[in-house]
């Protein structure tokens, strides 16, 4: 039996806390390579690739100040300035603070390329997510942001478990009830945290009533911990989730080949492996290793969208097929009985297209 594409139909609807629902494309964009990530592209090639994926019917967007150090909120901005406004859903990010320095003192050399000179001040205060955010309503040039994401207060940016606690609570203490006061204005339409750890996620489901988490990398083919108690937190008190980095950094959409990445570093030979594992039950069932790597997340009841980059035109046409190809349920049941996926995992039709965010009982 074969069962329908995880992006039919290709809209999710999530309604936050404030009431306002959010019609998500279950295909979103991510926009750090609009930011030249790793290699500097044209104002040209980012306009291509952003009007590639409208044309591809993608209606969500993800930016941040970080991505290219405004660069990114630009060009997105500039793109979504002509569209009609309630016909996209966009979110950002807050926490970080852009200043101006020497450029050979800028971050992200090496990473970056061809970007403003800029250091990052993090600020997860309630003065410094305002300040956040009245920045990137200025790059962005739209007067209202659907989602804010507090980006960021999680180990693998700040360096330790100490750090990210306390980063954590200056935005539990702060940050959190700004982005509460915005959005019963309407000023924003919901609210949450963009991270790389589930953990950290947790934490906030658990002493905030934020709506959404975008957590990247940390629900995929390659990794399900999120399982073991985070994911049934956001089912039991309405969060959603939106899934980042749903390749793992690459090796998921290139397969197991020498110098693969994988969570940002070079692929260890233990992932190699497990990847080659999957991929090989891959090709036994006719499917493409991305194609499940991305449709997977979505399988699962909290999950609204899921956000692969793109940084050209074909680019987003692979990510587009990937999601719309069907898949035999009989691949999932494979990795389950081969243990290359938790038994837990869901992996039956997607659940209903709304979502409603409502406090655990």
């Amino acid at each position: 039996m074969t069962q329908k594409a995880p992006n039919s139909p290709a809209r999710r609807l999530f309604t936050s806390r404030s009431g306002r629902t959010l019609d998500f494309s279950v295909l979103g964009f991510g926009s750090a390579p609009l930011g030249n990530l790793y290699r500097a592209i044209s104002n040209e090639q980012a306009l291509q690739t952003l009007q590639e994926a409208w044309a591809h019917e993608i209606r969500y967007f993800d930016t941040a100040p970080l991505y290219g150090f405004g660069i990114a909120e630009t060009r997105v901005g500039s793109f979504l300035r002509e569209m009609p406004r309630d016909d996209f859903v966009l979110s950002t990010k807050v926490g970080r603070i852009l200043q101006r320095c020497a450029p050979e003192l800028r971050e992200g050399i090496g990473k970056f390329f061809d970007v403003p000179s800029r250091q990052m001040g993090y600020d997860y205060s309630y003065d410094g997510v305002m300040r956040s955010l009245d920045f990137s309503f200025e790059r962005l040039g739209l007067d209202r942001i659907d989602v804010a994401l507090c980006h960021d207060i999680d180990i693998f940016t700040h360096g330790s478990a100490e750090a990210s606690a306390q980063r954590t609570k200056e935005f539990l203490d702060g940050g959190v009830r700004a982005l509460s006061d915005l959005r019963s204005q309407g000023v924003l339409g919901a609210i949450g945290i963009g991270v790389n750890e589930w953990q950290v996620s947790e934490t906030v489901a658990r002493n905030s009533d934020v709506d959404l988490f975008l957590l990247a990398g940390r629900y995929t083919l390659l990794e399900q911990e999120s399982l073991d108690s985070f994911l049934p937190l956001c089912e039991r008190k309405g969060m959603g989730v939106i899934i980042g980095g749903p390749f793992n950094s690459g090796i998921l959409a290139t397969g197991a080949k020498p110098g693969a990445w994988f969570n940002y570093a070079p692929a260890t030979p233990e992932i190699l492996q497990r990847v080659a594992s999957i991929e090989a039950v891959c090709a036994a069932h006719g499917v493409a290793l991305r194609d499940a790597a991305l449709q997977f997340p979505l399988m699962h009841p909290a999950v609204v969208a899921v956000i692969p980059g793109a940084i050209t035109p074909a680019e987003v046409r692979g990510n587009a097929h990937s999601l719309s190809r069907p898949i035999p349920e009989s691949l999932w049941e494979e990795l389950i009985h081969q243990g290359l996926l938790r038994k837990d995992a869901p992996v039956a039709n997607p659940r209903p297209t709304t979502v409603s965010s409502a406090h655990e009982d």
